[in-house]
């Protein structure tokens, strides 16, 4: 017996020992994860950053890189969807910021400087990073690169979300758009009508307050009029009523008092209440010009903004279309000639980076994706293929009266070629969504789409670069 028990001794002090160094293994694997974490996230120190242009998501080493114009600036792990959940291999824009949400999808889960890449529900995200996809299809961030992140970007956003590694790569050739002459002077024009467009609506609102605020003080004696002409009515029915009745000389001859009194009362409260609604309706009339002024220069000032905003072309292979959007609202929908069109032509970003001789040209640089794998393009020795973007480009035989009606191409516009269809999650309040047809789409798949909803526009609190300092500051 003595042996049996030391033998049960033995055998629990051994699965304590284990026990304890599985917490301890585990323990150190987390934090060797959560130190990897830390060293893997990079800013830029060589030169001083510009505002993101655009993000890229490797899905292969689970990286977001930022770009300014001038190339990267910030790199950080992510955590992308899970088997079954996959974050979507594509194009997308940030079209929503929220940075308090909460899922309405998962229990509520806290997705701290969420912003949106699809109305149904992928998004960029601060959350826990495990070393691996966990998500359920949208892209984890450091909670605090999230934070930093959310505060410099603007609605718009160009986020890819590649199978493998990629990067913009520069190029040129004559099918990319250049501004048009004199597109500067025409683009200040256009400001300044803007900023006179938001001061008269300024003026309007501030007109429509002080019209409400004379009209509620003439308010006060119409409605006091009002109210006793209502129960100098209520009396004369009274009297009414009494006389109409089967009662004695005497009460009677009360009742038509009464009514006499009444009909006096009604009279002479006839005469002010007419007054004063003849002061208030002026004033109602001012409220109301001033409010159709006010949204007359409001709108005029969006309209405005809404065309110096980049413009964003796509070219389907799969469509033979031609579509443009400028401020998440569609502008175009044309026919375009692709050659060789059974060919496939590949799936590539090219973007306007930044305007090169003053005004007078702009600088494009490309990312090209394939489902399966993606490649950075392009290079003047690099050859011809169905992959290569300057073939791509080639291919492309843009209708001259499409051209005339394409707007002013300004930085952060972009052309996008590929052989896929419009996404169903490019809708209302949503720049062109693109997915990679071979690629898995397990984290949308099972997404119902929601309505647009108000977007939030979020720009630095400062005005300046976040990217001067160290990321210690982040």
């Amino acid at each position: 017996m003595n042996s049996t028990c030391e033998q049960s001794r033995l055998r629990s002090v051994h699965l304590a020992i284990a026990v304890l160094a599985a917490l301890t293994a585990a323990g150190s694997h987390a934090s060797a994860t959560e130190r990897r974490g830390e060293r893997a996230v990079e800013s830029i120190e060589s030169r001083t950053a510009g505002e993101p242009v655009m993000a890229i998501v490797s899905l292969q080493s689970q990286r977001v890189t930022v770009y300014d114009a001038n190339g990267w600036i910030l790199r950080a792990p992510v955590s992308s969807g899970q088997r079954g959940r996959e974050t979507p291999a594509g194009i997308f824009s940030v079209i929503q910021k929220d940075a308090d949400h909460h899922s309405n999808l998962y229990d509520d889960a806290f997705m701290p400087h969420m912003q949106r890449l699809t109305w149904s529900g992928i998004a960029l995200h601060g959350g826990p990073l495990p070393g691996y996809p966990a998500s359920h299809g949208c892209v984890r961030m450091p909670f605090d690169f999230a934070e930093r992140l959310f505060d410099v970007t603007q609605m718009g956003l160009r986020v890819i979300v590649a199978p493998t590694d990629v990067a913009p790569v520069e190029i040129a050739h004559p099918v990319l758009f250049q501004p048009k002459p004199g597109a500067g002077a025409l683009a200040a024009a256009r400001m300044a009508e803007a900023d006179e467009a938001a001061k008269k609506a300024e003026q309007a609102r501030r007109a429509v307050g002080a019209a409400v605020r004379e009209s509620t003080q003439l308010m006060v004696p119409v409605r006091m009029a009002e109210n006793q002409k209502r129960r100098a009515e209520a009396l004369l029915a009274t009297a009414e009523t009494a006389l109409g009745s089967a009662i004695p000389g005497e009460a009677k001859e009360r009742a038509e008092s009464d009514k006499a009194q009444a009909l006096a009362r009604v009279a002479e409260l006839q005469t002010p209440l007419d007054a004063a609604k003849a002061l208030l309706q002026p004033k109602l009339d001012a409220v109301a010009a001033a409010e159709t002024a006010r949204s007359a220069a409001a709108e005029a000032a969006r309209q405005v903004m809404r065309e110096l905003e980049p413009v964003s072309v796509l070219i389907s292979r799969k469509t033979q279309r031609l579509y443009v959007r400028q401020g998440f609202e569609p502008v175009l929908d044309v026919p375009v000639t692709i050659l060789d069109p059974d060919r496939p032509i590949g799936t590539h970003i090219f973007t306007a980076m930044e305007r090169t001789g003053g005004e007078a040209g702009l600088r494009w640089s490309v990312v090209s994706l394939q489902a399966g794998r993606s490649h950075g393009s392009v290079s003047e020795q690099q050859g011809p293929g169905p992959a290569s973007a300057r073939s791509a480009l080639d291919r492309i035989v843009i209708p001259q009266d499409a051209l005339d009606r394409i707007a002013a191409i300004t930085p952060r516009s972009s052309l996008i070629v590929t052989d896929e269809a419009l996404s169903s999650e490019t809708g209302k309040g949503t720049d062109f969504v693109v997915l990679l047809s071979g690629e898995p789409q397990g984290g949308i798949k099972s997404r119902r789409r929601e309505p647009a909803a108000e977007f939030s526009f979020a720009r630095p609190r400062d005005g300046r670069s976040p990217f001067g300092g160290s990321f210690s500051t982040w």
